[in-house]
């Protein structure tokens, strides 16, 4: 596994789009739609310098074989997922769509992000060794 200092795959990427996400939140607070936060944080990504693909199609696959596809809310840099609600708080069903979303692909690292009354994150891994190990 690629990782920095902290022990983290993609730290200092996950860290710049989460202070990324704090700047929108508290430019825009809470109760916009999806969309606008989604809008919002892609415009402000890349004038942080990242580049970013909103509604991007990721392709899923099954025993080696391509079997659907998601959009991710945006993936950034091409290595991080982003899933954005606006809820009034996280819960497990938002959890197991992002963690689906890196089982699923060859993705490792991704963010879950709340617009709700509270902004919250949460940072989640699933490592490519450990998915190769798994459809073994």
């Amino acid at each position: 596994m690629h990782t920095d200092q902290h022990g983290l795959k993609h730290y200092e990427l996950t860290e710049k789009i989460i202070k990324v996400f704090f700047e929108v939140y508290n430019e825009l607070g809470y109760g916009f739609l999806e969309s606008v936060y989604e809008e919002s944080l892609s415009v402000a990504l890349v004038d942080a310098g990242l580049s970013v693909a909103r509604q991007a199609p990721i392709a899923v696959w099954f025993r080696g074989h391509p079997v659907g596809d998601f959009r991710a809310d945006c993936l950034v840099e091409n290595l991080v997922v982003l899933e954005l609600k606006s809820a009034r708080a996280l819960d497990p069903s938002h959890e197991a769509q992002l963690l689906n979303y890196l089982r699923a692909t060859e993705i490792e690292v991704g963010l879950l992000l709340n617009f709700g009354p509270k902004p919250e994150f949460k940072r989640f891994i699933f490592d490519n060794e450990r998915k190769a190990r798994r459809s073994m």
